[in-house]
C-alpha cells in the first residue's frame, strides 16, 4: 500500500466520520483563478462584492481593482458560481473579456478593438472568426489573358 496510500485512507476514514466508501471517491475541485468585470462605482460597491465574493464556499481570495472593473477570485469553487453570485449583488458582472494585446493576431480590427479596454489590452476574439475581408481567386485564364501584354487586342486603355 505504501506510505501515501496509507495516509490517505487514515485521511479518508477520519474524514468521512470511520464510514468506508471505497469504490466512491469525491471528485475534488481544482485550484483555479476566476477573472471578472463588475460594474463598481464606489467603495460602497467594491466592499459589496468583495464580501459576497469572500463568502462563497471555496473562495481563498478576493482581489478588487476598482480602476479597471477587475475582480480576480482565487480558490476551488467554480467559475459558473462565482459568475453568479457576482450578478447576485446587483451590479452588471461578466467573465473578464480582455487580454493583453500583444497576445492578438490583428488587435486593431473592429472586433478586438474597445475603447473602454484597460491599457494594453484588447477585447479577446477568435482567431478563426472572418474579420469582413475576403480575397478572391479567379482560376478562369480568360481573365488573365484580358490584360495581358502578349495579347494584342488586350483592352486599350492601358
Amino acid at each position: 500500500m505504501g506510505v501515501g496510500g496509507t495516509l490517505e485512507y487514515i485521511s479518508e476514514l477520519i474524514g468521512n466520520g470511520g464510514s468506508h466508501s471505497y469504490g466512491k471517491r469525491k471528485k475534488k475541485k481544482q485550484f483555479q483563478t476566476v477573472e471578472l468585470k463588475v460594474r463598481m462605482d464606489c467603495d460602497g460597491c467594491v466592499l459589496k462584492v468583495k464580501n459576497s465574493l469572500s463568502s462563497l464556499k471555496g473562495v481563498k481570495t478576493v482581489e478588487i481593482n476598482k480602476k479597471q472593473q477587475k475582480v480576480t477570485v482565487s480558490g476551488y469553487a467554480d467559475a459558473s458560481k462565482v459568475l453568479k453570485k457576482a450578478k447576485g449583488t446587483g451590479k452588471k458582472a461578466e467573465i473578464w473579456p480582455y487580454v493583453p494585446y500583444n497576445l492578438v493576431a490583428q488587435p486593431y480590427i473592429a472586433q478586438a478593438y474597445d475603447k473602454k479596454a484597460p491599457p494594453g489590452y484588447v477585447r479577446k476574439v477568435d482567431p478563426n472568426v472572418n474579420t469582413g475581408t475576403m480575397a478572391v481567386h479567379y482560376d478562369d485564364p480568360s481573365y488573365t489573358a484580358m490584360f495581358s501584354d502578349d495579347n494584342p487586342n488586350a483592352c486599350s486603355i492601358m
